[in-house]
């Protein structure tokens, strides 16, 4: 029976000892390995707009000839030959409004801006949120110079580009979009499936 309570003991003191020492090995490298949250990148959807109040979009306005795109016409309209946004030219034609001034139709966020290349050229891409919570984008294409960054918070009126030809592919004008879906790629600007799209004119119109 002693002989049975000693090796019970000693069992015990084994099973201590190696707790303790387990304790005091040094850790797995991979369990202190914390994953710490990323800093919350402004982006997207991820726009905190909460806590830039004063950048909610409570009115738009158009992106040329402020704030009724006086001076200018839509010569290819939403819908047009499978357009997706508005082509504005100033009614002066050619490139007569080469290096002409593009405001931002709102307050916003700028989420892109840079030369997407190819038949688009420099692009700059601004979220929206309107009061009631409802988010939208707008897309500046073929700008001769970029005025805004990546990151940067806008206000309506602002003068965020110029307008362009990609290096002479097409006269000067401004393409122009406004999109419910703010996951969609740059994409093609002519597609026969409009959805995530809106038509540009009667958006503003609907929200002065």
């Amino acid at each position: 029976m002693q002989y049975l309570e000693s090796a019970m003991r000693i069992r015990i003191l084994l099973l201590l000892f190696l707790s303790i020492l387990s304790c005091n090995q040094p850790k797995n490298k991979k369990s202190e390995t914390v994953e710490k949250p990323e800093p919350e990148v402004i982006i997207e959807k991820k726009v905190e707009f909460e806590y830039n109040s004063l950048y909610i979009s409570d009115s738009f306005d158009f992106p040329v000839g402020k704030p009724d795109a006086s001076g200018y016409y839509n010569a290819q309209k939403f819908g047009e030959n499978l357009h997706l946004g508005d082509d504005w030219n100033a009614i002066t034609g050619g490139n007569s409004d080469l290096g002409d001034p593009i405001y931002s139709i709102a307050n916003g966020y700028v989420k892109y801006a840079q030369d997407y290349g190819g038949g688009w050229g420099n692009v700059i891409r601004v979220i929206h949120k309107m009061p009631n919570g409802k988010m939208v984008e707008s897309l500046y294409a073929h700008c001769d110079t970029i005025l805004v960054k990546e990151k940067q918070w806008i206000t309506k009126g602002m003068k965020i580009g110029t307008i362009g030809n990609v290096d002479g592919q097409y006269f000067a004008h401004l393409h122009f979009e406004i999109r419910d879906d703010l996951d969609l790629p740059i994409g093609y600007g002519y597609s026969d499936n409009t959805k995530g799209y809106l038509d540009p004119t009667e958006f503003i119109k609907e929200n002065r």
